[in-house]
């Protein structure tokens, strides 16, 4: 009897969780709230564009078209690319759009059997004869709801969407005591690009932009002429980084070596100060550059920003908290408010409520984020072990996400197809406590995003050896030591 399998979420991570699972021979369910493809980039600012260069942010056999010539192609090119990809692959039939999923539940052994269990679902397989998985979906057009058993689940919600972080704040001093209107980033990616230029200012009316942290945003992928991918996103700089579980060869060599990574990071740092002018805006950040990718953090600066900064059309203030009052918003340790008639509340999204809320089972709830006290414990990102037949893709961060989804994406494919088993419970989660030291080590506070920033290559051949296929995809030493790894050496297994 053929498994049925339902992913949920149509933006990158579902769409190559649909292709690769078909590709195997499986005829997936793909549950969409909205009625179209693509994710975050269904709506977003005007002038939005990929903050990853083309080259890294691709479907490994569906590469760019020649009409988009640009580095970095804005909202409705990529839109197009995955527009694209979806109508080549015959993807959209598998898509039940304008359907939000309110809930799944296990429906198989009780909590205290899976308890007992050494292996993953009790039998270490994908599949069960006894479990199944209860999706509850509604339409959002005539509210109707209907219920899906499958055999399988691929979680691919994403983390920065829909459910809004919205600050918390002491009584009377929140939203509800300012005139003005507060939104947040989500409401104005949704407007339409007039009412959203509305909000324009200029000089005698100057937008404030509150900060509580310096970061090392960037202006280009090129310090001092030398391609970023040549420092940090080859065999050569992963040597430097200390990995989950290494031998004693690898740490001496990492050792060794962590004096030429923080130069790497000096060269890079002088870059950006000199381009962005940092020092002169009181912008340069207190950590490193190599803590922000690490972390997952980095990011291009928009086009002209710090000549507005120079101009007073935009005004930085760095604000440890805020809290708002009848004319605008109060910084901590200032007496006079900033007036004001809007605030945009650019804060993030909770992405962890999001991957939390969806199951119905407290048990579940409780143990898909782990501690919060340590990472995300899921075995090679995508595998919860005390949760049967599922898989989380697009959760943990990298510097490409769409790079990292599709090999997320292929590995859970093969893992459906038998190619490969898991290994015990008790295995996994020695293997996410060895990834949870590593990302506390290299990521400071921001280790609860996961991020594989720094180690990209070493976490793909690890997928690779699962998969049984050759990790190194380079021809020759040189090349497979210094030249920079992207989703094109992926193309076949």
């Amino acid at each position: 009897m053929e498994k049925q399998v339902a992913i949920i979420g149509a933006g990158i991570s579902g769409l190559l969780a649909c292709k690769y699972t078909v590709s195997k021979g499986f005829n997936p369910i793909v549950f969409e709230a909205r009625n179209s493809i693509g994710g975050v980039w269904i709506n977003t600012v005007e002038t939005t564009k990929l903050q990853t260069p083309k080259p890294a942010f691709q479907f490994s056999d569906f590469p760019w078209p020649d009409s988009v010539s640009e580095i970095f192609p804005n909202q409705s090119q990529v839109l197009d690319y995955l527009q694209s990809y979806a109508h080549h692959f015959d993807l959209l039939k598998h898509i039940k759009f304008s359907t939000k999923v309110l809930g799944i539940k296990y429906q198989g052994a009780s909590d205290e059997e899976m308890q007992s269990w050494s292996l993953w679902g009790g039998n270490g397989e994908p599949f069960s004869s006894r479990g199944k998985w209860i999706v509850e979906a509604q339409d959002t057009q005539n509210l109707s709801a209907e219920v899906y058993r499958v055999d399988f689940v691929i979680l691919c919600v994403g983390r920065f969407s829909d459910v809004p972080n919205i600050p918390e704040f002491p009584p009377d001093m929140g939203p509800e005591a300012f005139h003005g209107d507060v939104i947040h980033a989500m409401d104005y990616a949704n407007m339409d690009y007039e009412s959203a230029r509305d909000f324009s200012n200029g000089v005698e009316h100057p937008c404030r932009v509150l900060y509580r942290t310096e970061h090392w945003n960037i202006p280009d992928y090129i310090p001092w002429g030398v391609p970023l991918a040549y420092l940090y996103l080859n065999r050569f700089s992963e040597l430097m980084v200390h990995k989950p579980g290494e031998g004693f060869l690898l740490s001496l060599l990492a050792t060794i070596l962590a004096p030429l990574r923080l130069a790497f990071s000096k060269f890079v740092e002088s870059d950006v100060k000199k381009k962005l002018r940092l020092a002169k805006f009181g912008m340069v950040p207190k950590h490193s550059f190599i803590q922000e990718l690490n972390s997952c953090l980095i990011a291009t600066v928009p086009h002209g920003f710090y000549d507005k900064v120079e101009e007073g059309s935009i005004i930085l203030k760095k604000a440890p908290s805020f809290s708002f009052c009848k004319e605008g918003i109060k910084v901590q340790g200032e007496d006079t408010p900033l007036e004001t008639d809007l605030v945009i509340l650019a804060t993030g999204f909770k992405g962890e409520k999001k991957l939390k809320d969806i199951f119905e089972s407290k048990t579940f709830q409780d143990c898909i984020l782990g501690s919060p006290d340590a990472a995300v414990p899921l075995y090679r990102e995508c595998i919860h072990p005390r949760i049967p037949q599922l898989a989380v893709i697009g959760f943990s961060e990298s510097v490409a996400n769409l790079y990292t989804s599709e090999m997320r994406c292929r590995w859970t494919a093969e893992l459906l197809d038998g190619t490969f088993k898991l290994p015990s419970i008790k295995e996994m989660e020695k293997h996410s406590a060895k990834w949870d030291q590593y990302l506390k080590r290299y990521s400071g506070p921001y280790y609860r995003r996961s991020c594989i920033g720094a180690l990209h290559i070493w976490y793909n051949d690890q997928l690779c050896k699962d998969m049984g296929w050759n990790p190194k995809r380079k021809k020759g030493f040189f090349a497979e030591l210094f030249e920079p790894y992207g989703p094109a050496d992926y193309v076949s297994s």
